[in-house]
């Protein structure tokens, strides 16, 4: 079976029906020279086999992986598993579109208890090497074996309060070791051979990326997008960069442009001393804009460059996921950004006035959108907001207060509008998100994943709001020191995310110049397809 490479002088460029969007723009960076980990791409032919349990699919696995590696230890100069120069990997999916937080990864693959001592002797960092086995065995652990986050979390609040610390992230390295052990108890009646086996541990992250493409949510977002003709994914295994080697490093998502209003300025979200899963994943609020240029003042500059290249290379606003090693930027991915309908007017607006793209193309990417309905909505005279947030989508949401996709599926069956509000943006939710009205989560950031999927919907959305502390067994939250119950109307600002209580009176403006630069677009296009029609007769 063919790999693809990526990185290391040995970039192949393929299209994305092949191995996916994800590798495929991984490839196209590496190919501008900037700074991505080496890489290998297993095709999306191979998803179809592996989930059906084909005739030598296994062997065609496993051949792709052993000759993979090979050139990762190559291009690195570290070995898979090793005592001394270890070598880690993330398994990520990727189909040929876009579907951000459906599909599974696996990250810190090959972090057994050989590879996590010779991280420590070739880092001399301890708390590095401990907290890359922890975040193995609970990424495994949830994602290869099934078993519950919530038996995970609960070693961690053990630990984190017996410590007397505020969260896992001010842990050190003793303690993180110990946490280790506590989580491997966890999952080694279900070892089967792969605990310290770095090679199995491969072999079933990479069936358990194929096999995600079957998942329940991931079935759910194709029929939502209408992407039930895709054919699979792909799965990338890349070498492990360390934003989580402590506070010169970092893990981040980055807009080239505001996907919420089109706003034609980067945004940019950086959770210090952490890997990916911690921002996408919405479980943890990003470090303070002031907090990153005083630890790393020279990343938002580099970032800033990077976007406004990639963005004139893909001639679309990027989506960008990166990493901070040790104050050296490192590119994970890029796609074309999720956004809302009003950003997507007024950012088709922006390219083609800095001669990004043409009227046409613009025309053809605004072609889904009913413009006649484009409205900015706006509060009058909502008073003092009952709690705030971070605005992650923008507009106004109106509804009754759900606190669970069933809950909010229950509502909307009734005929009444839903304001989804969840502990997290768990993309696990997305049947909710589909029939919600806006979305309110009290941790998380604009970048995780479900924010993008309330964008792509055009749904209302506040993430971060500290405030909301929601009581699942008795369906109701607290917001301050008020009581919300589940049926409660609730109102929800995207831009400014702040959250109302009751129903608040709204005002529609149109964007008037905006629809009329559309519509010029659209007389100009007319008239040279008429002059065509005339020259061909």
């Amino acid at each position: 079976m063919h790999i693809v490479r990526i990185g290391a002088g040995a970039t192949e460029l393929r299209p994305a029906e092949e191995i996916g969007a994800k590798a495929a723009n991984l490839a196209r960076m590496a190919a501008l020279g900037l700074p991505v980990p080496p890489a290998f791409v297993l095709p999306i032919k191979l998803c179809a086999d592996i989930v059906s349990g084909r005739a030598h699919a296994a062997q065609h696995l496993r051949e792709g992986l052993k000759e993979g590696l090979a050139f990762l230890e190559g291009a690195t100069g570290k070995r898979f598993g090793d005592r001394r120069r270890p070598l880690l990997v993330s398994v990520r999916s990727g189909a040929a579109r876009s579907m951000p937080g459906m599909l599974e990864t696996v990250l810190d693959v090959g972090c057994t208890l050989d590879a996590a001592h010779g991280l420590i002797r070739a880092t001399g960092r301890p708390r590095l090497a401990w907290d890359c086995r922890r975040r193995f065995l609970e990424s495994f652990g949830e994602t290869v074996l099934g078993l519950d986050p919530a038996a995970f979390a609960a070693r961690i609040a053990e630990l984190v309060d017996a410590e007397g610390v505020a969260n896992d992230r001010e842990l050190d390295g003793e303690a993180l070791e110990r946490l280790a052990a506590a989580e491997q108890a966890l999952v080694e009646d279900r070892a089967d051979g792969w605990l310290e086996d770095a090679v199995a541990q491969l072999e079933a992250a990479a069936r358990a990326v194929y096999q995600s493409w079957t998942s329940e949510r991931a079935q759910t977002y194709r029929k939502l997008q209408q992407l039930d003709d895709l054919l699979g994914t792909a799965v990338t295994v890349q070498a492990m960069v360390f934003g989580n080697g402590g506070l010169a490093s970092g893990a981040g998502v980055a807009f080239s442009r505001d996907p919420s209003t089109g706003a034609p300025r980067a945004m940019i979200d950086l959770v210090l001393d952490a890997q990916g899963e911690d921002v996408v994943s919405g479980r943890r609020t990003p470090d303070s804009e002031d907090a990153v240029a005083r630890v790393l003042p020279t990343i938002r500059n580099e970032l800033g460059v990077v976007l406004d290249r990639l963005e004139r290379e893909f001639g679309d606003v990027q989506d960008v996921e990166f990493t901070v090693e040790d104050g050296k930027l490192w590119m994970l991915q890029t796609r074309a950004a999720k956004r809302t309908p009003r950003a997507a007017a007024r950012i088709a607006i922006g390219l083609v006035r800095e001669g990004l793209i043409a009227k046409d193309e613009a025309l053809a990417r605004l072609s889904g959108i009913d413009l006649a309905s484009l409205v900015d909505i706006s509060l009058v005279s909502a008073g003092t907001p009952a709690a705030s947030g971070i605005g992650a989508s923008g507009g106004i949401g109106i509804g009754r207060a759900a606190f669970d996709s069933e809950g909010a599926k229950r509502l909307a069956a009734a005929g009444e509008p839903v304001i989804l509000l969840r502990p997290d943006t768990s993309t696990a939710d997305v049947a909710g998100f589909a029939v919600a009205a806006g979305i309110v989560t009290a941790v998380g950031a604009r970048t995780s994943h479900a924010a993008l999927v309330a964008r792509q919907m055009g749904k209302p959305c506040v993430v971060g709001c500290g405030e909301l502390k929601i009581d699942t067994g008795t369906r109701s939250a607290r917001l301050g020191e008020i009581t919300l119950c589940e049926g409660d109307w609730v109102t929800i600002e995207g831009d400014a995310g702040q959250i109302y209580l009751g129903r608040c009176q709204t005002t529609e403006t149109r964007p008037e110049a905006e629809l009329a630069e559309i519509a010029e677009w659209r007389s100009q296009s007319c008239g040279r397809r008429s002059e065509c029609a005339g020259a061909s007769q």
